[in-house]
């Protein structure tokens, strides 16, 4: 008699017809991940999570609306992110008009995803297929469930570890582990991917990971984990190994028309155009244009909902160009260079982001939305080194190689071990703009508490951030449909 899968909490519906079927409360896969297409399809199915976050895109929002670099237009649900506001009994329901850039998208998309790597790690070794490319779809797995994982914990703090596939409902029930222990599940899993014989450098498949990248995310979770020999380890492996560069521009990491150029720099990105999974919109492209579709130069359609506060605007240096990225014009349809702050419904502070520019795109998808970029590696390992050894000679090139190529000058040398972290999470700060990732250096650091009170306009002119927002709170949904987990405590 055939069976039937039925998903975990949903609910099948029949009408006007009779059916002898034997219905099972398992998942059924005994039919699948035999051949390699299957494994090769189930593999895409691991990295589709990956796109509901970027799309939405709650993978850079969640940080970059709660810091103090961006922010957005003043609309009902967008703004909860900068005013503090997101209620800790929130549904899906109550915010499905901005589910995709909130912060339950992370955590339903992450699950979503180590669930089907799960799947991945324990049915594709047995697959008829050639046994070096299985290997490398079950090292991508491996990789994918601790992206997952590390998504999860720089979130939500402690987590539930899943490392088995659900096979019942009662499986797909699991409770809250440890910082340390997720760390260590996260740590785990890269050493199995690092095994796998994935490709080098920057010639590997578009959208996924290189053999270089699994220590460029080691390094980065290891310096979430406060693992300072381990992040410096992992970030110089990236470095020596002489597959990445610092383009000469950094102005051409994000130009359209040079995104294959740019993957000697940007190691991994979500591929909205071209990668080797099916194409995937995203609005980043949208938001950061100017009101009105007016910017000829930014995307055919544009919207004015996201913009850089004047304030982290001028804490550039004149000379760094990277503050070209960021601008107080545009240039509009007919070719006149407009003043922002002329036509702006949200602020005259308001400064707009030239990261995510495409103007011939027809489908408004950036070629891609960096995820893990070599300068990374560079200010983990200067961060790393002077933790552990204080502000050597070593450290200070680390954050000089970054500084060079923005056009600085090399970093004031006689600096105490404090003053220079501060200046590496400062250099962060400017490297990484609008790419998600600041929120969580200040999270980190416990910084958030007094650098983001600091970025204010005339839209947002106070901002009330208290010490439980260093990590968002778990779903209703989440906590209702699962007994064995418990808010986080300064939520509840």
């Amino acid at each position: 008699m055939k069976k039937i899968v039925i998903p975990i909490l949903s609910t099948l519906c029949l009408t006007a017809c009779e059916l002898n079927e034997t219905v099972y409360s398992s998942i059924y896969t005994e039919a699948f991940y035999k051949t390699a297409s299957d494994a090769e399809k189930g593999l895409i199915a691991v990295y589709d999570p990956l796109a509901d976050m970027c799309a939405g895109p709650a993978m850079t929002l969640a940080s970059d609306f709660s810091a103090d670099q961006c922010y957005p237009r003043a609309v009902v649900g967008r703004n909860t992110l900068t005013l503090f506001t997101y209620d800790p009994n929130y549904t899906t329901q109550r915010t499905a008009g901005r589910l995709n850039e909130a912060p339950q998208q992370i955590w339903a998309s992450c699950y979503d995803g180590i669930e089907k790597a799960n799947w991945i790690i324990e049915r594709v070794p047995s697959a008829n297929m050639d046994a070096t490319r299985r290997s490398q779809i079950v090292g991508e797995a491996y990789f994918m469930r601790a992206f997952y994982h590390w998504t999860l914990a720089k979130n939500f703090g402690d987590i539930p570890v899943k490392t088995k596939a659900s096979v019942s409902q009662a499986e797909a029930i699991v409770g809250k582990s440890a910082k340390a222990d997720v760390y260590k599940q996260i740590y785990a899993d890269l050493e199995q991917a690092a095994a796998a014989g994935l490709v080098s450098g920057p010639t590997v498949e578009k959208g996924r990971p290189s053999k270089e990248t699994i220590s460029a995310l080691y390094a980065k979770a290891a310096l979430y984990n406060e693992d300072w020999a381990k992040a410096l380890q992992k970030a110089q492996e990236v470095i020596n190994s002489g597959k990445y560069s610092l383009m000469t521009d950094v102005r051409d990491v994000y130009r359209y028309d040079r995104e294959d150029a740019a993957r000697v720099e940007n190691m991994w990105a979500f591929e909205s155009e071209g990668g080797f999974s099916p194409s995937r919109g995203h609005q980043l492209t949208g938001l950061c244009g100017p009101t009105g579709n007016a910017g000829a130069e930014y995307a055919r359609t544009s919207f004015g909902s996201m913009f850089a506060y004047q304030s982290f605007f001028n804490s550039f240096d004149p000379k760094d160009k990277r503050r070209q990225l960021l601008d107080t014009t545009y240039v509009d349809r007919s070719g006149r260079v407009v003043p922002q702050r002329s036509i702006t419904p949200i602020t005259t502070q308001g400064v707009l982001i030239k990261k995510y520019q495409d103007p011939i795109s027809t489908t408004g998808n950036l070629p891609n939305i960096p995820i893990l970029r070599l300068p990374d590696m560079y200010l983990i390992a200067a961060e790393a080194e002077v933790r552990l050894n204080g502000p050597t000679a070593t450290a200070y090139s680390y954050i000089n190689a970054v500084r060079k190529r923005a056009g600085l000058d090399d970093l004031r040398t006689g600096l105490s071990k404090e003053a220079f972290i501060d200046a590496v999470i400062q250099e962060r700060s400017w490297e990484f703009f609008a790419e998600g990732d600041r929120w969580y250096d200040l999270t980190r650091t416990g910084k958030f508490l007094t650098e983001v009170p600091k970025a204010v306009n005339n839209v947002y002119p106070t901002r009330t951030v208290q010490a439980r927002n260093k990590y968002f709170p778990i779903p209703l949904d989440e906590l209702n449909a699962n007994p064995q987990l418990e808010q986080n405590p300064d939520w509840k």
